[in-house]
C-alpha cells in the first residue's frame, strides 16, 4: 500500500512526462501562483473602486496566508519514528 495515500501531500504530487519520476510542487512555483492570484484580486478590487487602504490590508493578509500554506504544503514529511 502506498504510504502517501490519503495524506495532505498526495494532492500535490505529479509525474514528470519527460523523466517519469514523481515529485512535489516547489515552494517557488506555489508562491508564484499565489502572487499572480493576489495581483488579479488587487486589479479586480481597483476596478470595483474599493478604497486603497482595504486593498492593502487584504493583500497583506493574503500574502501571509499564502506563505503559511506554501510552507505547509511543500514541507517534506517527517520520517516515522
Amino acid at each position: 500500500m502506498d504510504s502517501n495515500r490519503g495524506s495532505q501531500f498526495a494532492a500535490h504530487r505529479f509525474r514528470s512526462p519527460s523523466t517519469g519520476r514523481e515529485g512535489y510542487v516547489s515552494f517557488a512555483l506555489y508562491t508564484t501562483g499565489f502572487v499572480i492570484m493576489i495581483a488579479g484580486l488587487i486589479y479586480g478590487a481597483t476596478l470595483l473602486h474599493i478604497p486603497t487602504h482595504w486593498i492593502v490590508v487584504g493583500t497583506i493578509v493574503l500574502l501571509g496566508l499564502g506563505i503559511v500554506k506554501a510552507v505547509k504544503t511543500t514541507r517534506p514529511r517527517d520520517p516515522a519514528a
